[in-house]
């Protein structure tokens, strides 16, 4: 291997990153993959925690890192993982967020509809793989979950992924949000298969709860934060109110080709937008918004003129629905304040839910081997506090409203 195919990454996280396999090194600098640095991880939430501010590609680089480190403890503990299969799982962990677009999941299914952020990535592994002359092919079975060694599979996604590790880790880093923080280097070498299965050892249920109440607190502290809320809400109805002006009159421009091809149109062909999408990133959407500023439409450029100035609408989150009357006065308010239509104050004034469920057991199942052979799901381990309370779904809904101040 020449000097030219192993290079070391400082992360402020693990340390060094160690890329060593010229292929991967090829998908890293590929620019589908180098347009994940425009690509916000959290994406409001630097509203509200400042420091919160890597990208996407930061994050896959860690995961990447995470999925290195797992299987080779697997392989210390005597289970078969080949070259190519070990390669396969690097490479399908380094592109499982290729596919997020603007704000990663602010605009999720907004610009592209019935396409989330994993076929779109699974549309550009395919694409490479047909560039690199069938060289992730290996990469995509262990994505689709076709590959017959499950456990690689949910090493990539599943309730105990090295997507979530490095996003609670990571994520905890940056916000500064302490509560986030998990022993992940614990839970890796607490990793095992059984039966083709991924699971844990007896010995790390403690970490594993302790990974699950992390992930509670941190989406209801920060990814579901009412600010944050707010402010990814807001963007969804300015691409909303866009679009109604575009077929209304067909005059609407954002000053970028990418984002205005989807806002004027909804192709179902990828060959007609996936090399579009390459070039859709954070930057297209924050230069429009300072466009959109000085538009002529009242909702278009008091909602844009409001998040790129930090000026969010207020947001209350509580147990149960809102009541109507209590929508009604934001609306009145809303016409009021900016002298405009009940219809156009729906932009300023709009309910919602968000839903979290840190453990769902229907789900795929999180299993602890012990040591007589024996396997149960960690919501039915004696004494476990994930039997008590947090395989229960969490609902809370929203409101958004415009206030004088």
């Amino acid at each position: 291997m020449g000097a030219d195919s192993q290079k070391i990454i400082n992360d402020p996280v693990y340390g060094f990153i160690t890329i060593d396999h010229p292929l991967i090194l090829e998908v890293i600098r590929h620019p589908y993959y180098q347009r994940l640095r425009r690509i916000q991880q959290m994406g409001f939430a630097n509203l509200v925690y400042p420091g919160a501010v890597h990208t996407r590609l930061h994050h896959s680089l860690g995961a990447y890192h995470l999925m290195g480190n797992a299987l080779a403890v697997l392989r210390r503990k005597g289970f078969a993982i080949t070259a190519e299969e070990e390669l396969g799982a690097k490479l399908a962990i380094l592109l499982h967020d290729a596919g997020h677009g603007p704000f990663s999941h602010a605009l999720e299914k907004n610009l592209i509809e019935n396409h989330d952020h994993e076929s779109v990535s699974l549309l550009i592994m395919q694409l490479l793989n047909r560039e690199m002359n069938g060289k992730l092919h290996e990469a995509i079975e262990i994505f689709t979950n076709k590959h017959p060694k499950k456990f690689l599979h949910q090493l990539v996604s599943g309730q105990l992924d090295v997507d979530r590790m490095d996003y609670l880790n990571r994520d905890s880093f940056f916000t500064g949000v302490s509560e986030g923080v998990i022993g992940y280097d614990r839970i890796i070498h607490m990793l095992t298969v059984h039966d083709g299965e991924l699971m844990v050892q007896e010995k790390g249920i403690y970490s594993i709860e302790k990974f699950l109440v992390a992930r509670r607190l941190m989406y209801w502290q920060v990814y579901l934060h009412k600010t944050v809320v707010s402010a990814e809400s807001m963007l969804v109805k300015i691409i909303q109110r866009a679009r109604e002006k575009i077929r209304s009159s067909g005059t609407i421009f954002s000053g970028s080709e990418s984002l205005d091809f989807f806002l004027n149109y909804n192709p179902e062909n990828p060959s007609e937008w996936l090399g579009i999408f390459s070039l859709l990133d954070d930057n297209d959407i924050l230069s429009a918004l300072k466009r959109w500023m000085k538009n002529s439409d009242p909702v278009l450029s008091n909602l844009s003129a409001m998040l790129i100035d930090r000026r969010l609408l207020k947001a209350k989150l509580q147990a149960e629905p809102f009541e109507p009357s209590l929508v009604e006065k934001y609306i009145q308010d809303a016409v009021r304040i900016l002298n405009i239509s009940k219809q156009d104050a729906a932009y300023f004034v709009f309910t919602g839910e968000h839903t979290n469920t840190t453990y769902n057991p229907n789900d795929e199942k999180i299993n602890i081997l012990f040591k007589d052979g024996s396997v149960r799901d960690i919501s039915q381990v004696d004494n476990a506090l994930i039997h008590r309370s947090l395989s229960t779904a969490v609902k809370k809904f929203y409101i958004c409203y415009l206030t004088e101040e």
